[in-house]
């Protein structure tokens, strides 16, 4: 076809340029001279062997059936195939002209960095549209990879050479495996039916889905290992790490569905690609009206309880959609949230209230607990803590009641209001949640596995947050212990709950082992995760705040410095992480005197966070606070004060005039009267952060006595009887 009176194939379609090339054929730019349009035209060549008469005779059948198959297909999702046939032993098929850019190319333009989550989502969302339909044909893929996926420049998504990728075992696309005469398609997206030569359905597909959004995701593909075998190997037999532990940022809904999607066996995976298309849609729904939830009926409480679990639950999909006021009926038997979530639901006869039903089961009441769990996740992911907490207890107190106390699903929710409930700042009864949630599943899993683990994790975090660091070390090193022993050192949540650990000893007093502890974690995660890996930064950044403790200010600096770089690089410069490294940066720079350079680097980071999150956001007014202090180092006292009385009034509004936060930034407004001179008012101020402390925080605890001492230094400077 290289001669200029060879490129008109069947004298209808001329050939201009290649845009692609395969070990299948070649794809060409063409137009088609009957319809004056533009088309891509794939030739597919038979190789070596295939040349046998016998066997090319099999091949053009199986071709044109595979082809009619693949013009049949009419969906946005799919790449259209307008003609088919042969021409001087040349197979080809003429498709739809694709402008755009496949998703290797994409993740190559971005220098094979992950894509943002709401490209991925979207690209996921239309994708799993596509297979839904091709699926519903009875069509396999059977080779779904990111160079078989196209993305328009209007954002449309088209999956290419559906129907004929079973074809291209039989002329020599796929890859083999030397020796093996096994036929293969691409083994980083390969399922593990297709790596055992098994009958491969619908489900397969699912699973290459699964391996092309975890790339995309995290920039990587899950088992991308150095030969071929180790990367079947690690499809057949690897548990995929959680996406989230490669970017911490993904959203929890797209790394539980992914995860879901990789099941090694077809049964685990998602019954089919429209379950998928639905709970992505429902995880990325915005913010609205939510509706009423309706109250549990009388009847419900005839119901015997269920049987406890013995295995643990995967945290809970996001909603698949809206409750509404009215009882649903399941169209299909529902399952709880250990296993799938419920199927279409359809409107119900049951009543709203205790007027009881002869038609509902306790599968129905199962079914509308679980969707009720899943609108206080999509709540809380909202940002609605308040109202997340009010539907997650009911389903807590209702499942209890009608599954049993230690059922895995009754202890998930439990688990789920304890986050809700430490996000309202309500530590103690978050303390109470995880509490009972660990010991529920100590006795239904045992102490060390890896759920009951993660609820001891969170009340150590959570006394943290009480200031009770002491008890949270013990429960730190406990299930640190327990994690080493069952996971292995260098487990990512071994190396979390190291990094917890680090933290708190710091809290403790005990800095030098917190700075030791930091850095040892830090160098684990950088060789198993990468130097710019979102947990590697963040226990980098503990490494500078134990430096700060330890007063090697100029070491906390470079290595805040650092982590902030990184940031920018890997997340944007104004993702929060990012900001948090340069405030502490501003300390630093304070902490050496370099109290302009502070001055400058707070300004900034006031207008950043004001962009991001608002001017009352705790963050931002955090950034104000630093760059007051640092006005004051200057001697501009004047501007200092108008500051620490801006922020304190603000801080008053937002979190209380009880808040720590608060208080310091009443403190600050002292300070800066009486570098003014004006005592008698920095008195009133004073007094009132010591009267508040000592009510809060106890006579005798630290910032107690702090605040006594400022009171007394400044009834020192009044005049006498002052």
């Amino acid at each position: 076809m290289a001669d200029t009176d060879t490129r008109l194939i069947q004298g209808r379609y001329r050939l201009q340029e290649v845009i692609g090339r395969g070990g299948m054929g070649e794809v060409w730019r063409a137009t088609d001279e009957s319809l004056g349009r533009r088309v891509a035209v794939k030739c597919l060549r038979p190789l070596g062997q295939q040349r046998d008469p016998a066997h090319l005779t099999v091949l053009r059948e199986r071709f044109r059936r595979e082809a009619r198959v693949a013009a049949s297909l009419q969906h946005r999702g799919i790449t259209v195939v307008h003609d088919f046939g042969e021409s001087d032993g040349v197979l080809f098929l003429v498709m739809e002209l694709l402008e755009g850019r496949n998703l290797s190319q994409l993740l190559a333009d971005n220098g094979k960095r992950p894509l943002a989550v709401a490209q991925v989502v979207d690209i996921a969302e239309q994708v799993a549209d596509a297979l839904a339909y091709t699926h519903r044909q009875g069509v396999v893929h059977r080779d779904l990879k990111p160079a078989n996926i196209v993305r328009l420049g209007d954002g449309t998504v088209k999956i290419c050479d559906f129907g004929i990728a079973r074809l291209g075992a039989d002329i020599g696309f796929t890859s083999r495996l030397t020796g093996t005469g096994i036929a293969m398609g691409t083994p980083h997206y390969m399922s593990p039916e297709q790596i055992g030569g098994h009958e491969v359905d619908h489900r397969s597909d699912l699973y290459s889905l699964g391996c092309v959004l975890y790339e995309m995701a995290t920039g990587v593909p899950p088992f991308d290992l150095g030969d071929t075998w180790a990367i079947l190997i690690g499809h057949r037999d690897t548990v995929p790490t959680p996406l989230r532990s490669h970017r911490a940022e993904l959203p929890g809904y797209l790394d539980l569905i992914v995860l879901d999607l990789l099941a090694k066996t077809p049964d685990g995976r998602p019954a089919d690609a429209a379950q998928v298309r639905d709970r992505l849609t429902a995880g990325r729904r915005p913010a609205g009206p939510w509706p009423v939830l309706p109250a549990l009926p009388a009847w419900a409480a005839t119901l015997a309880p269920g049987r406890p679990a013995t295995r643990p639950a995967p945290a809970a999909p996001p909603p698949t959609a809206a409750l509404t006021g009215t009882w649903t009926r399941p169209a299909v038997p529902a399952a709880t949230d250990s296993g799938q979530a419920p199927g279409p639901v359809a409107p119900g006869a049951g009543p709203t209230t205790g007027t009881g039903t002869s038609g509902t089961s306790t599968s129905e009441l199962v079914a509308v607990l679980a969707g009720r769990h899943r609108a206080g996740l999509g709540l809380g992911r909202l940002g609605r803590w308040r109202e997340a907490v009010e539907v997650l207890e009911t389903v807590v107190r209702d499942r209890a009641h009608v599954l049993g106390a230690d059922h895995a699903d009754t202890l998930t929710s439990g688990y789920e209001l304890g986050f809700a409930l430490a996000r309202l700042a309500r530590p103690a009864e978050a303390l109470r949640r995880f509490a009972a949630v660990a010991e529920g599943r100590a006795r239904t899993l045992g102490p060390d596995h890896p759920e009951t683990l993660a609820a001891r994790q969170e009340t150590a975090y959570v006394l943290g947050g009480l200031g009770r660091h002491a008890e949270a070390h013990t429960v730190y090193e406990e299930v640190l212990a327990a994690r080493e022993r069952t996971m292995g050192p260098e487990h990512p949540d071994t190396l979390r709950c190291r990094h917890n650990l680090a933290y708190t000893l710091g809290r403790t007093g005990r800095v030098a082992e917190a700075y030791a502890t930091a850095r040892e974690v830090a160098h684990a995660r950088t060789r198993l995760l990468g130097a710019d890996h979102p947990d590697t930064l963040a226990t980098r950044h503990e490494v500078g705040q134990a430096l700060g403790r330890l007063g090697r200010w100029s070491d906390a600096l470079a290595e805040y410095r650092e982590v902030a770089a990184a940031r920018r690089a890997v997340l944007g410069p104004d993702h929060p992480d990012t900001l948090a490294a340069r405030y502490e940066s501003g300390i630093c720079l304070g902490r050496l005197g370099r109290a302009e350079e502070a001055v400058a680097l707070y300004r900034e980071l006031v207008d950043a966070r004001t962009r991001a999150a608002g001017p009352d956001d705790p963050e931002t007014l955090r950034a104000r606070h630093g760059l007051g202090v640092n006005l004051g180092r200057l001697g501009r006292w004047g501007e200092a004060l108008a500051e620490a009385r801006a922020v304190h009034a603000a801080r008053a509004r937002v979190l209380g005039a009880d808040h720590s936060d608060t208080l310091a930034s009443h403190r600050e407004t002292a300070v800066a009267l009486g570098w003014l001179g004006r005592w008698d008012e920095a008195l009133t101020a004073y007094r009132h952060v010591t009267e508040a402390r000592t009510r809060l925080l106890g006579a005798d605890h630290p910032d107690t006595r702090a605040a006594r001492a400022d009171e007394a230094h400044c009834r020192a400077r009044l005049p006498a009887g002052g």
